[in-house]
């Protein structure tokens, strides 16, 4: 009976990495090709609306150029032209019309179909359009032709009193029965700090199904790297310092007393090297994606697959200190598989999230929710929240009915700065809530940053108070379980005398075997 439940829980756990290896194989596959402030365009289609076509060409946050000296029209000397300047430039990019609209046309003719590439910081988004000339139209029509307001056949922009020439337009013609028309090599330098929007459009309805393809750099005044991520460059560089030293202090006291180590030790120094490496590679990944302008696929995904692997096994200890594993039990018994499963399970969700938001679209601005992939991981760590706070309530009711003053103190400051954490949590959330509903055009780009930064140094606080209330010492009996020698005796110097202190020593006995009696159960 015994073999036979081993061997069932060995196919489960089998069957479990078979799982979890094709559906990560399944998210690589995804992501052929992973392009960072070069925005690719493959053969994409633009959009109606109101009475134009539209294909949204990128959006980031653009700091000034801290430069402006002129810049050479060359594609070879892209790079050492442009250091120290802030540039969107377009390379080889090339319209296709349908056959049907270029035969309609004449062969000597010239300008047979305009598409338009319109550049405009977030701030002018009213200037494109006829909403200043109290019109719903984005083209010009006749009748604002008429009036002077605009020229037939083009977008409507009004143009920015204060920053001459912007919002910017650039024209293509479609040149007699050509199916292609491609621009000119074209550089806009960018003098304004903002979130910039790049949209390519047209307004003649014969020219409906038109693709583009080719693709646009964007790049900062010192790399390629968004606005919004830029900050956090510098972030991961000093978060990976962080964590190595808490790294080496952890060591040292780890090697001061390596004969009192108990199995919670060495999962709280895998923790601290997962975080360590995580923080290392993200700050790798990010100085390369900044001076080339490009993410590579290899160095992203060991960044995303260690940060999901420390996002797991941080919650699972979180969880298992709280069962008690170690201090008030010496097993987790049947609990186990179910803790394992979870593990596994949210692994999954946050390593699919974390791929599509690194891997998919490098925006700044992205316009598809992917509520798909954050329900899962937010219904997840509910989970652990709510088996968290249960398990720590069974295991303060065991210390209190053992009158163990140590281990319960230990647990009361464990259970308090758990407690903080998810306060700031749930207000940090609400705050995150707040601000994506009021900054829908993210044109508070330059402080986004410290969202995703604020999640990382919640960890580590909490990894940083764990590390101090189980760090190794002389005296592992203060949270070690220690069943051959009166485990839930009281370290602070309470005597039992007489008939009381045996009777509370069989009370303590007896809570012992009921623990055993319950793993065993589980």
């Amino acid at each position: 009976m015994l073999q036979e439940k081993m061997n069932r829980r060995q196919f489960q756990r089998g069957r479990m990495i078979k799982i979890t290896m094709s559906v990560f194989v399944g998210l690589f596959l995804c992501f052929p090709n992973v392009d960072a402030s070069i925005h690719e365009y493959r053969m994409e289609a633009f959009s109606p609306k109101a009475n134009a076509f539209f294909f949204h060409g990128g959006s980031e946050g653009l700091y000034a150029s801290k430069l402006h000296e002129p810049t050479t029209a060359s594609s070879s000397e892209i790079k050492p032209s442009f250091k120290g300047k802030s540039i969107i430039s377009f390379d080889s990019v090339t319209f296709l019309r349908p056959k049907e609209s270029a035969k309609s046309q004449q062969e000597m003719q010239q300008n047979t179909g305009l598409v338009e590439a319109i550049i405009l910081e977030v701030k002018d988004r009213e200037r494109i359009g006829g909403a200043s000339l109290k019109s719903g139209a984005i083209c010009c029509n006749k009748q604002l032709a008429d009036q002077g307001s605009c020229k037939l056949g083009e977008v409507i922009i009004q143009n920015n009193p204060d920053n001459f020439g912007w919002p910017k337009r650039i024209k293509t013609f479609f040149q007699g029965t050509n199916e292609e028309a491609k621009m000119d090599f074209e550089t806009v330098e960018i003098n304004s700090t903002g979130m910039y929007y790049l949209y390519f459009m047209f307004c003649d309805p014969q020219l409906k199904g038109t693709l583009i393809k080719g693709r646009t750099v964007w790049k900062n005044p010192n790399g390629y790297l968004p606005g919004k991520m830029a900050p956090l460059m510098t972030f991961y560089g000093f978060t990976s310092l962080a964590y190595l030293v808490l790294g080496l202090a952890w060591f040292l006291r780890f090697v001061q007393f390596w004969k009192d180590i108990i199995h919670l030790h060495y999962h709280i120094t895998l923790v601290i090297a997962l975080g360590m490496c995580e923080m290392a590679v993200w700050y790798f990944e990010y100085s390369n994606f900044n001076s080339t302008g490009t993410r590579p696929m290899g160095i992203t995904l060991w960044a995303v697959t260690f940060g999901s692997v420390k996002k797991t096994l941080s919650r699972l200890l979180l969880l298992v200190v709280s069962m008690g594993f170690g201090v008030v039990r010496p097993t987790l018994g049947g609990l186990t598989s179910k803790v394992v499963l979870l593990g596994v399970i949210y692994f999954i969700a946050t390593e699919a999230l974390e791929l599509v938001e690194h891997l998919g679209n490098i925006n700044d601005f992205s316009g598809k929710a992917k509520l798909f992939l954050v329900l899962p991981v937010a219904f997840l760590d509910a989970c652990f929240i709510l088996w968290i706070f249960s398990s720590l309530s069974k295991t303060l009711e065991k210390l209190q009915m053992r009158r163990n003053l140590a281990k319960l103190e230990l647990y009361r400051k464990f259970t308090n700065a758990l407690a903080v954490s998810v306060l700031l949590s749930i207000a940090w959330i609400g705050f995150e809530l707040y601000f994506n509903a009021t900054n829908p055009l993210s044109e508070f780009w330059q402080i986004a940053w410290i969202i995703p930064a604020f999640w990382n140094m919640l960890a580590y606080a909490l990894l940083v108070v764990i590390c101090v209330l189980w760090a190794p010492s002389r005296n592992p009996t203060r949270y070690a379980y220690m069943e051959g020698m009166g485990e839930d005796s009281d370290e602070e110097g309470i005597t039992l005398t007489g008939n009381s202190g045996d009777m509370a020593m069989k009370l303590e006995r007896q809570a012992i075997g009921d623990d055993l009696e319950e793993d065993k159960r589980e």
